[in-house]
């Protein structure tokens, strides 16, 4: 009998899994209602806003009906053309009185126009009276009148009139306005006159008595509290003085109207449609909860019933479920509980058990063919070495290693990855052997599968850090030479993909198993002449025998050509020091395949003629350009190649004859720097001395000096930083500047005096580079003498 207390102790169990997983089918019903409950509650919210709003809808119709009258009559007490005239015409003081008594006769009109409004009255700055509907009264007189309540000093209600906004609502206390004596009062402050000086201001004032009026028929509704708020969040009024609900809201004197809900109650708020004021509602928050009592208790017992029945199900289905689980375990355990002893979770004891066999099987296999690899190479590189051995049979080896064989022909074909270092720079995090077989392998699938395509066999192997193809050449293939540097150069091709930069060689044709040793020495020699002919090539070593035999050539490297070479490099001429070396190059080089030793004793020669040229110019000593010269021929007889060694020696040579022709120049540029100060100083002298001649300028001095004007003002400018023009007008303006601080001539007389022909030229000149008018400096030079004189 299936023991549940035993499996409970097993935490990795499958069984809690599922027991896990028929829980989360639980949480379903519970999500339901939890998703019912929410949206009852949205509903009772958005019924509860709805109701809100449209009681904020009605206070705003209310209110903003008297704010538009407010609005309205404002608008025609500013735009009254007596106020017009008060206010901004240039009367004089006998006739202002009159146009304020026509503009108070005016106020009466709209005193009955206007039923509703309580107050209203302008503030005239310039005669500093308050008018009013049918009189016209000073400061201190309107104050008392009006606000003299005793909640606002005269100089608060000033301070509020005169410096307000431009149009901006306030509460005012009103002597008339019953029991609260304030009102709300929609200030305008006029624009100043013509001069910049303040005007008035246009006060329209209406009590809080009639909006508490309009607001008593209303605010009943959840018990809330209702707020008149500025532009600036202000409360103007409320239905309710001092109103507990409203603090946690306030921030200083202001309404946090983001913060829609503090503690046990919810503000809304909404914008008058035709001012700046806002109207705000604060109701409590448990007339939200108060409706929802019935759908919270409905939730909580469809969770408990969902929990119930889950539970039962859950029960039922994990104990059916186990049993085949179990069984299977206990029939492996007998197998295997000596190599996974300890396994809780069932499913994965089976998983390991089923991956462990087949990575048993894999290893078999990838040893097997390991050791088949191995074997492979290992045959291949004894017959390139000529290792053969008269006893084994090579036919049957080939076969057992699945490598047929098409004749008794072979050929070799060499690979030499030149640019290898960089190559493992661009596999970051494989390790050096991991990087060398992944490049073996594409280069063996590549050059393999070309050779088949041209119908021979070929077998890639590595020997002396090189790759190897060993190709079975068919036996009634009369073009192989022809396909051997085809399928060379499609994979040379090919592997630049990859970035590979190749040098290939290839052997000749060779019959039986000892000939396979001869191609892979033909190879190797025809690989050694990349150093002639280059890197990333195809050397076939057919065409270098065919050339070699062609007889044979001299070396041509006499001493009076490395004289010649010598003179060149000494007089600093490095294109005509480059081209004749280049010469020599070509000489030798331009025909049959020069031998490797002739070719090297060839470089070596040239870098002894670069040693002696370093030594008798002595630039190794006292120019930093050549102390490291050992390093720079070092570098030239490391090249591998001819090419390569050619660019080092022209990189040396172009720095000797950069410090030959320096050391010519030097003691030549040093006489010529002493003419040319001497020369500056002339022409300066020359100007100081002529600067009153109007003909003055760059032509005319450089006929005095027998040069072109110029190319003198380029060697003047070199030499001081200044052009001759710039010079003649700075030494005037100086001088002109002289005069006008001694002197009281005209300007025109001044610029005549200083070598200019009108005056308006002398005063362009002179605000170019003083920044001010001649006039000017003179009027400021003469003020500086009056105070040095007082």
């Amino acid at each position: 009998m299936l023991n549940i207390q035993s499996l409970w102790r097993k935490r990795e169990s499958v069984i809690v899994t599922w027991l896990v997983s028929y829980s989360a089918v639980l949480f379903v019903p519970i999500l339901i209602s939890l998703v019912i409950y929410a949206q009852a509650n949205a509903a009772l919210k958005s019924e509860i806003h709805r109701a809100n709003d449209s009681l904020l809808k009605q206070m705003r119709y209310t209110i903003d009906t008297q704010i538009d009258l407010m609005k309205r009559l404002n608008m025609e007490m500013t735009w009254s053309p007596n106020l017009q005239t008060l206010m901004y015409s240039s009367q004089s003081k006998a006739e202002a009185p009159y146009t304020a008594y026509q503009l108070v006769k005016e106020f009466r009109l709209f005193k009955t126009s206007y039923a509703t409004i309580d107050e209203f009255y302008v503030v005239w700055k310039k005669g500093d009276a308050v008018l009013r509907a049918g009189n016209i009264r000073d400061l201190p007189t309107a104050f008392h009148t009006i606000h003299q309540t005793g909640a606002m000093s005269m100089e608060a209600w000033q301070r509020i009139v005169m410096e307000a906004d431009t149009n901006r609502f306030v509460v005012l206390p009103h002597l008339n306005a019953g029991p609260a004596e304030s009102s709300i009062a929609y200030v305008t402050q006029l624009p100043p006159n013509l001069n910049g000086q303040e005007t008035g201001a246009v006060v329209v004032m209406t009590d809080t008595s009639r909006f508490q009026q309009a607001i008593e028929g209303i605010s009943g509704f959840s018990d809330g509290l209702l707020l008149i708020l500025n532009q600036n969040n202000e409360v103007l009024m409320t239905n309710r003085n001092n109103a507990d609900v409203l603090l946690p809201f306030m921030d200083g004197n202001r309404v946090r109207l983001e913060q829609a809900r503090t503690g046990d109650s919810e503000l809304f708020y909404m914008d008058s449609a035709i001012s700046d004021l806002k109207y705000a509602l604060i109701i409590p928050s448990g007339l939200y909860w108060e409706k929802a009592v019935n759908v919270r208790n409905f939730t909580y017992v469809s969770i408990l019933v969902s929990l119930v029945g889950a539970g039962v199900l859950t029960w039922f289905f994990m104990r059916r479920n186990y049993s085949p689980i179990q069984q299977l375990v206990e029939s492996l355990t007998d197998k295997s509980t000596p190599t996974l002893p300890g396994e809780p979770n069932e499913l994965r004891f089976i998983q390991n058990m089923i991956q462990r066999a087949r990575t048993e099987k894999n290893e078999i296999a990838q040893q097997l063919q390991k050791h088949q690899q191995v074997l492979r190479s290992n045959l291949i590189y004894r017959l390139l070495k000529g290792k053969t051995d008269p006893l084994v049979p090579y036919e049957e080896s080939f076969r057992s290693f699945q490598m047929p064989l098409h004749s008794r022909d072979f050929a070799v074909i060499l690979f030499v990855i030149e640019n290898e270092d960089r190559l493992y720079d661009k596999l970051p995090g494989v390790g050096l052997n991991e990087r060398s077989k992944l490049i073996q392998l594409i280069i063996s699938n590549v050059v393999e599968e070309l050779v088949v395509s041209r119908g021979h066999a070929g077998y890639v192997a590595e020997a002396d850090e090189m790759m190897v193809c060993l190709v079975n050449l068919r036996a009634d293939s009369s073009r192989w030479s022809q396909e051997l540097s085809e399928i060379a150069t499609e994979a040379q091709r090919f592997l630049e993909r990859y970035e590979m930069e190749l040098t290939i060689s290839i052997s000749g044709r060779h019959p039986s198993w000892i000939g396979i040793h001869e191609a892979f020495q033909e190879a190797v020699d025809a690989m050694e002449y990349k150093m002639v002919l280059g890197k990333k090539g195809i050397i076939a070593y057919g065409d270098i025998r065919q050339e070699s035999a062609e007889g044979p050539y001299g070396y041509d490297y006499p001493l009076q050509a490395e004289q010649q070479l010598i003179n060149f490099i000494k007089a600093g001429d490095a294109e005509q020091a480059g081209g004749y070396m280049n010469e020599i190059m070509k000489r030798n080089l331009e025909q049959p395949v020069m031998s490797l030793n002739v070719a090297k004793c060839l470089m070596f020669n040239l870098v002894s003629t670069m040693i002696k040229v370093i030594h008798e110019l002595g630039g190794h000593d006292d120019d930093y350009r050549l102390a490291g010269y050992p390093l720079w021929i070092d570098d030239v007889l490391a090249s591998d190649t001819v090419q390569e060694m050619q660019s080092a020696l022209h990189r040396l040579l172009e720095e000797v004859c950069a410090f030959a022709a320096a050391k010519r120049v030097s003691h030549l540029s040093r006489e010529r720097e002493d003419s040319l100060r001497s020369l500056t100083e002339q022409v300066t002298t020359y100007i100081a001395a002529r600067y009153s001649d109007v003909n003055l300028n760059v032509n005319a001095i450089g006929d005095h000096f027998g040069m072109k004007g110029s190319y003198l003002s380029k060697l003047y400018k070199n030499q001081t930083g200044e052009g001759l023009l710039d010079s003649i007008h700075r030494c005037r303006i100086e001088k002109a500047k002289e005069l006008m601080r001694s002197q009281t001539d005209s300007i025109s007389e001044l610029s005549k005096v200083v070598g200019y022909n009108d005056a308006a030229t002398f005063i362009r000149v002179f605000k170019k580079y003083e920044g001010i008018t001649p006039g000017r400096y003179k009027e400021i030079s003469g003020m500086n003498g009056k105070e040095a004189t007082g």
